[in-house]
């Protein structure tokens, strides 16, 4: 039986594994899946040594795991960060399919006036999210805790003026997240309007507080769990290509 897991700090909150097992079964396929819960990175040798098929990696070692791994494709080492393992005999291959999961997921929401767009954290899922939205030609500005560069900004900074030439806020950040489904990412909300659309990686509550005070304020609104599905099935591709 081929087996697969997840590498993370707290899965509580993941539907990965209930997502596999389900596929597995429906698909009637002789599989295994299970999580991997590390107070370090440094722990991830365990995992390695459990003869996996392959691994999913999220929240926060998207970008810690890269110095355990002996490649990268191509798409992982331009954005930076992995969130599949494919382990090829005892080569352990670093892939991105969060790029591809957010690609489609937000595919059917764009129109033209999504030109530039508010980047919520700077961690491993927001280097996927920016890949894409390069590519397809939307200019990108950062809010994080720590702004770093002229293109990051603080949460205290965002204004009025910002709000209105973003009509594209993603949200990357963990904030939000089940068990702390009360937390909500402080922002001007009351300058989204209806050309607004505003993502939340997080699935899990499927409405956050973020989420909920932009549908009040007039945007469209879309959680992660159909990027959730579109990753995932990326990663069963890449595990069994």
């Amino acid at each position: 039986m081929d087996k697969y897991g997840l590498i993370g700090k707290s899965l509580s909150h993941s539907f990965s594994k209930s997502f596999f097992e389900h596929f597995f079964v429906e698909n009637q396929i002789k599989a295994s899946f299970q999580n991997f819960e590390l107070n370090a990175i440094n722990e991830v040798g365990k995992v390695f040594e459990q003869n996996l098929k392959g691994c999913c990696v999220t929240i926060p070692y998207k970008e810690q795991i890269i110095p355990f791994l002996d490649q990268l494709s191509d798409e992982a080492n331009e954005i930076g960060a992995v969130n599949v393992i494919r382990f090829d005999g005892i080569k352990k291959i670093g892939h991105n399919s969060d790029a591809f999961g957010f690609q489609q997921s937000i595919k059917p929401f764009l129109t033209n006036k999504h030109e530039r767009a508010i980047v919520l954290g700077t961690g491993g899922a927001s280097k996927a999210v920016t890949y894409v939205l390069r590519k397809i030609g939307i200019d990108v500005i950062f809010v994080t805790r720590n702004p770093l560069s002229d293109k990051e900004f603080s949460y205290a900074d965002v204004n009025e003026n910002m709000i209105s030439a973003c009509k594209l806020i993603v949200n990357c950040t963990p904030l939000g997240t089940f068990p702390n489904v009360n937390d909500k990412i402080e922002l001007p909300y009351q300058f989204l309007g209806e050309e607004h659309l505003v993502v939340d990686l997080i699935y899990n509550p499927e409405k956050t507080p973020f989420l909920k005070t932009a549908e009040l304020n007039g945007a469209t609104i879309l959680n992660g769990s159909s990027m959730l599905k579109h990753q995932a099935l990326k990663a069963w591709e890449v595990w069994n290509n």
